[in-house]
């Protein structure tokens, strides 16, 4: 009897800890990190004022990582305020740069 309970008890464990992926996320946690990278992405490209189409999003743990290239210091500014206005957003990485005029 305590055979049979000890290997119910290591399948249990062997299965929740089979849940997660090689980066230590859960299903659940990979599906929110997607829909607040969605949600970002959407919020950027439905922006009026400006075309935010070079900026790539990502996010890790409910941070979102901010890249590309944008025109100006305002428009880098403004990109981390829309992300950050996103529901599940925990915190906002800005790795923006800004492109530099050829003179």
């Amino acid at each position: 009897m305590k055979f049979t309970l000890g290997i119910l008890i290591s399948l249990a464990l062997m299965g929740s800890v089979a849940c997660q992926s090689m980066t230590g996320k859960t299903a659940g946690r990979t599906l929110s990190d997607a829909s607040i990278t969605a949600a970002v992405q959407t919020k950027l490209t439905s922006d009026k004022a400006s075309n935010f189409s070079r900026v790539d999003v990502d996010t890790e743990r409910g941070m979102v990582n901010l890249s590309g290239v944008v025109q100006s210091v305002e428009e880098r500014d403004r990109i981390a305020r829309l992300a950050r206005e996103v529901d599940g957003v925990r915190g906002v990485n800005n790795n923006l740069q800004i492109q530099s005029n050829p003179q």
